[in-house]
């Protein structure tokens, strides 16, 4: 195990990955939720809004189980910060289109926008998660991934903020709103320029087209690691509860709270912020190892703050103060299966396993973009009682993910 002195150079690379990562999720969540706001403020029908609701979430889930292995492909047969460079320039023009977009006031333009920035996110994911134990010292690695879930949450946090705050200065003049997001995707590359340059992890690595068979070889072969398996799946069940939560709580927002739309996105804010700080707790608390045990006790927590969300003429104040712990508790339930999904596969693996991870967690995102649908339209379930499915789902979710191990065991990194 490598002490962290022995790599002087991590630290300026780790933190400009911090600082890309930071841009990337404020970028993909102002788009995403000032997509969201505009549809909830117009006047079409209640049906066709939350239709549009769910669209957006299921368009930017969409790329990853498209493209998530070809993400993965690429990470390790190139150099992962040259792969985030690219991929960052290329985010430049991706929101120009999203600046005509909402010139245009087009919901289809808009939707497409939200596409390719999942489609950016996507080729970009494997890259950003396989570079950690590349950049980190091995005892350094929990504690890298909860500064990095709490920069991604922050980012999160300050996006959707954002988006109440540009739906409503810019209204009439949403190009506004795209030319500011290009803007910040200019200092996101210039961001990724900091990263440091480590080669490619396994340049041999033949070209993998078909994401179908790419999916099912890795899935294979991670199949065969009890721990990796259990924490890919894990890791798609924690995206379906967060995205089924988000999508629902914009809507439980303005239908039953009653909320504006900048009082809309702070809500979520709320969320986003528990969620950070709970990463960090996770990262502290592991003590320069993988604390397995945080994820049966993030999924208990997570089902209890779930509980008051649901009741009917709860307070304000007592929605808030939930959502802040269900995302603490979320923080502690994701930051220890990060590190497993990092740190098992072989180093010429990597790219792949993530990408493979990838595509998981965003059919467990498409997923819930359904479940909102059918839950809102055939079955007849009120928000309130969404909150209770997405606890129930977390309970399950992490026994299933921790029971496995027999007993809740530290594991040591490899």
């Amino acid at each position: 195990m490598h002490e962290a002195s022995d790599h002087p150079g991590w630290k300026r690379g780790f933190w400009s990955l911090m600082a890309t990562q930071f841009q990337t999720a404020f970028s993909d969540n102002a788009l995403k939720n000032l997509v969201i706001l505009l549809v909830l403020g117009s006047a079409m029908p209640v049906e066709q809004r939350n239709t549009y609701v769910a669209l957006a979430g299921g368009l930017f889930a969409a790329p990853f189980i498209l493209f998530s292995m070809l993400g993965g492909w690429l990470a390790d047969r190139f150099s992962k910060a040259a792969v985030m460079r690219a991929v960052k320039q290329a985010e430049v023009g991706i929101m120009l289109f999203a600046a005509a977009a909402l010139a245009f006031e087009s919901v289809w333009l808009q939707l497409t926008a939200v596409f390719l920035m999942g489609c950016h996110s996507a080729i970009f994911a494997p890259s950003k998660y396989g570079i950690l134990p590349e950049l980190l010292p091995h005892d350094r690695l929990s504690w890298g991934n909860g500064i990095f879930e709490l920069l991604t949450f922050l980012g999160i946090i300050f996006g959707i903020a954002a988006s109440g705050f540009l739906a409503e200065a810019f209204a009439g003049r949403q190009e506004m709103s795209g030319l500011l997001l290009a803007a910040l995707a200019v200092l996101g590359w210039a961001c990724s320029r900091g990263i440091t340059p480590v080669p490619a992890a396994n340049p041999s690595c033949i070209p993998r087209i078909n994401p179908v068979t790419d999916l099912w070889a890795r899935l294979r072969l991670m199949r065969m690691d009890r721990d990796l398996w259990r924490a890919s799946w894990g890791n798609a069940g924690f995206f379906f509860v967060a995205a089924l939560v988000q999508m629902n709580l914009v809507i439980h927002a303005q239908d039953v709270l009653a909320l504006s739309k900048a009082q809309n996105a702070y809500l979520t804010l709320s969320l986003a912020l528990g969620i950070g700080f709970g990463s960090v707790t996770a990262g502290y608390a592991s003590r320069g190892r993988i604390e397995y045990r945080l994820v049966p006790a993030g999924a208990v927590g997570l089902a209890l703050c779930a509980v008051p969300l649901g009741l009917a003429g709860v307070g304000l104040t007592g929605f808030v103060v939930s959502l802040v712990g269900l995302g603490f508790f979320a923080g502690l339930f994701i930051v220890p299966i990060a590190a497993v999904l990092q740190h098992r596969p072989a180093p010429e693996d990597k790219g792949a396993v993530q990408g493979a991870a990838n595509v998981l967690s965003f059919v467990g995102i498409l997923g819930a973009a359904g479940v909102q649908w059918l839950a809102s339209g055939w079955l007849g379930l009120t928000s309130g009682e969404l909150f209770w499915a997405c606890g129930a789902a977390a309970l399950a979710t992490g026994a299933y993910a921790a029971i496995s191990r027999g007993r809740f065991i530290e594991a040591e990194p490899r």
